[in-house]
């Protein structure tokens, strides 16, 4: 079971417009501008712990994707644990996403990302080049995503947030894309040991007189 926890932002959002309300308030109320910043502050502490507990954080429970088996190397299986987690988590940001738009790409996103700890899984020699994935390109990913679904649930419109969500839109085309390259990369010595094994075979047909021209040749 994998615990995701998502702080509530309606305890910072109401504490903003109650201190709003009170700075057109107070000046008519009393004329000590000390007096009014200890009340304001005094407000705000109380105001914020009582929509905290009527607005308190989530925490959403998910299962784990079914753990594969190990591969014998304690840190490829640290980094396997580390990314079944993160495929978790996107998961749950893909779900949340505003619109269908972007819920595409996350989901996408999560996709690829799962196929490529899969390699990992798979294959342990491209340790070296997931955990860089893992350890530089992931987070920031994941960082985005959490960033958007925040914005999109504030319900607050807004120069800056309306920019940034865009941004982070476009962004996804590149990352995900970037992704799918980074994949397909994990599998270069896997097509090069087919070339060398399509290499040899052609050879040992030829020698056998077998075949009178390459695998590859246009009829």
């Amino acid at each position: 079971m994998i615990e995701i926890k998502k702080k509530s932002v309606a305890p910072i959002y109401g504490t903003a417009a109650v201190w709003v309300l009170c700075c057109f308030v107070f000046p008519y109320l009393m004329s000590s501008i000390p007096l009014r910043i200890v009340l304001l502050v005094s407000v705000g502490l109380v105001t914020f712990g009582l929509l905290k507990k009527l607005f308190p954080d989530k925490t959403t429970q998910i299962e784990a994707d079914a753990a594969p088996a190990d591969t014998g190397d304690d840190k490829v299986d640290s980094l396997l644990a580390d990314g079944r987690s993160s495929v978790a988590h996107l998961r749950i940001l893909s779900e949340k996403m505003p619109n269908t738009q972007i819920k595409a790409k996350a989901d996408n996103l999560t996709n690829i990302t799962d196929q490529i700890f899969n390699k990992l899984q798979s294959d342990p020699n491209v340790y070296n080049q997931v955990k860089r994935f893992h350890d530089f390109y992931l987070p920031t990913s994941i960082k985005m995503l959490s960033a958007y679904e925040s914005f999109g649930q504030s319900g607050v419109t807004g120069d800056n947030i309306t920019g940034t969500m865009e941004k982070i839109d476009t962004a996804l085309d590149t990352i995900l894309e970037s992704f799918k390259k980074f994949y397909d990369s994990l599998f270069e010595n896997k097509a090069l040991d087919i070339e060398t094994d399509i290499s040899v075979m052609e050879t040992m047909l030829k020698s056998d007189g077998l075949l009178d021209s390459d695998f590859n040749a246009k009829q």
